[in-house]
């Protein structure tokens, strides 16, 4: 099992790398014919910034549509933030100070991350207006998240796993050195989720993470009777012409 267990996290990473560096130069190398920004839009590259910024941490257009949408969603990244940065523990000797210091509180935020997710499923499954528009994959982002949630808390609070050598085996990986790994029920599911996650990610909706600094909607200045704005291939034909 340690060594299936290590190909599929081999292959899931490679996956997970070449898949968003694929798909952000997608994005980069996407142009953008018109300013769409939208409005009321800063005007400066400054304002710009603040804005991305004031969306990737507060979610600001979310909060302005949907505030039971915008608490359930922020309160699952804020608490997937803390317990990724948790999990640095398995990937790092000595352990940063930091990161020990989090440890208790990415306890508190695995509770809280499996509470937005189950709120955002349930949203899915009883919003009509939600569930007409909510595909397969959809519920299976869901699902594995939830699953990844739930089964680290049931190693946490219900049936203890030996994560001294559940660090060691990640730390091999590392160095591609294969260590055995537990062979408890409750790891494998936790540990299984989260390769399959890593593989399907690059091709899923979970892509939004990276795709929205390349939205023109939220990436453009509000300046097109100051500065007109012409597309890269638009350039290039009038150079031809």
């Amino acid at each position: 099992m340690s060594a299936l267990f290590a190909i599929l996290f081999y292959v899931a990473t490679l996956l997970l790398v070449v898949g968003l560096l694929y798909r952000i130069r997608t994005y980069a190398g996407t142009p953008a014919p018109l300013k769409i920004p939208t409005t009321p839009a800063p005007t400066t590259t400054g304002g710009v910034v603040l804005r991305m910024t004031r969306e990737v941490v507060f979610f600001e257009s979310l909060f302005k549509a949907n505030l039971w949408t915008w608490g359930l969603g922020w309160l699952f990244h804020a608490s997937l933030v803390l317990v990724l940065l948790r999990h640095l523990r398995y990937f790092t000797e000595p352990v940063w100070g930091w990161v020990a210091f989090i440890q208790p509180f990415g306890i508190y935020a695995g509770i809280t991350m499996l509470f937005g997710l189950c709120g955002l499923w349930a949203r899915r499954l009883f919003v009509e207006r939600i569930r007409y528009i909510s595909t397969p994959s959809d519920h299976l982002m869901l699902l594995l998240l939830i699953a990844i949630a739930a089964s680290g808390l049931m190693m946490q609070f219900v049936a203890h796993t030996d994560v001294i050598a559940v660090k060691g085996y990640f730390q091999g990986l590392m160095h591609l050195s294969v260590q055995p790994l537990p062979a408890d029920a409750i790891l494998v599911l936790h540990l299984l989720s989260v390769v399959i996650l890593m593989a399907i990610f690059p091709v899923s909706k979970l892509l939004h993470a990276p795709g929205v600094f390349f939205s023109p909607t939220r990436n453009q200045k509000d300046d097109p009777r100051e500065k007109r704005h012409i597309a890269a291939w638009a350039k290039q034909l009038e150079s031809e012409n």
